[in-house]
């Protein structure tokens, strides 16, 4: 494999800081670290973006994510490792990512779910990772970015 082209945020590297920016304050808005991580792994799944899963695994890990539950998240609806919360954020994940799929893609009993489970702020914080992510996948699935290139 080899990809096609540096990430084009690292191409035009102006963008690349306010791109991290975003996923950081992502991270400052109340939600676990640990549902983050999930979020974006499964969003990269959903995505294809062999770089995003590979990293975003590495994060998970890191963040304290479980084998079993690394391994599972995109069974997550089939199995018993996930929290309530968690569930709902990765259902909202789902939803944002998959907009096409569906005419009422984030549907009022995903959002309700969510909205059960975390605050405004949280929310936020959720779909500006949600949101991120699925522009970094785009930019690394494009380019063929190659998993495990960057570290």
């Amino acid at each position: 494999m080899q990809s096609r082209m540096q990430n084009p945020a690292v191409v035009l590297s102006d963008a690349m800081q306010p791109i991290q920016q975003i996923a950081k304050v992502a991270h400052s808005s109340g939600v676990d670290q640990q549902t983050l991580e999930l979020v974006h792994l499964r969003v990269s799944q959903i995505n294809g973006c062999s770089a995003c899963v590979d990293g975003g695994a590495k994060m998970a890990r890191k963040a304290g994510v479980s084998d079993e539950r690394l391994a599972t998240v995109a069974a997550w609806r089939e199995t018993p490792y996930f929290t309530a919360p968690e569930r709902a954020a990765l259902a909202l994940a789902e939803a944002a990512t998959r907009l096409a799929d569906r005419a009422d893609a984030v549907n009022d009993e995903v959002w309700d779910a969510a909205a059960t489970h975390f605050d405004e702020k949280q929310l936020a914080g959720l779909v500006l990772m949600i949101g991120v992510t699925n522009l970094f996948n785009r930019l690394n699935a494009t380019t063929r970015q190659i998993a495990g290139a960057w570290g």
